[in-house]
């Protein structure tokens, strides 16, 4: 998301949080309704044009984050959450690749998006890494009505100070009568 959007996304929020706060119930209601009866008129006009336009332009539109951003809001995007979905993935694959690792969609729907990490990347100790800055900022850039993401596959970080039993040498533990216990 660009700069701009990103501080207007934050003045709106704001603002609704403002509106919010009013304690004049009835001024609360009627700022709510103003703002119900402006995006319903928004959303009127972007349903038009994406009538006028034709599906070969509106999904041009949808591939711009602003303009996609708006038809989903209105419920007006061309490519359903699935498709959305894999072509975010599509974007991250040749990352995941390089390192001969993958990742599948095992279900996307309802906002619901369940994942499966493949090659290197299944149980990589990194897999939560890799996870966070790559696929899921992926998916939420192509797919913002995401609500949440699950996927197989990936490592939780060892606490602090925590040495996995695997990364010790094969030795015979002691006994604790042995350790003086």
């Amino acid at each position: 998301m660009n700069t701009d959007l990103e501080r207007r996304v934050q003045r709106l929020d704001a603002l609704v949080r403002e509106l919010e706060a009013l304690r004049d119930e009835g001024a609360r209601q009627s700022a709510v309704e103003a703002f119900r009866a402006l995006l319903e008129l928004h959303g009127d006009g972007l349903a038009r044009l994406v009538e006028v336009a034709g599906p070969e332009v509106t999904a041009r539109l949808a591939d711009d984050p602003e303009v996609g951003g708006l038809l989903l809001l209105h419920g007006l995007h061309p490519l359903p959450f699935e498709q959305r979905v894999q072509r975010a993935l599509d974007g991250v694959r040749p990352y995941l690749g390089t390192h001969g690792g993958g990742v599948q969609v095992l279900d996307a729907s309802d906002g619901v998006v369940r994942l499966r990490l493949e090659g290197t990347c299944h149980g990589c100790p990194s897999s939560r890494v890799t996870l966070q800055q790559a696929i899921e900022r992926a998916i939420l850039d192509g797919a913002p009505d995401v609500v949440e993401i699950r996927v197989d596959g990936v490592v939780e970080p060892a606490p602090a100070g925590f040495v996995p039993l695997a990364s010790i040498g094969r030795q015979p533990l002691a006994c604790p009568t042995e350790l003086g216990s």
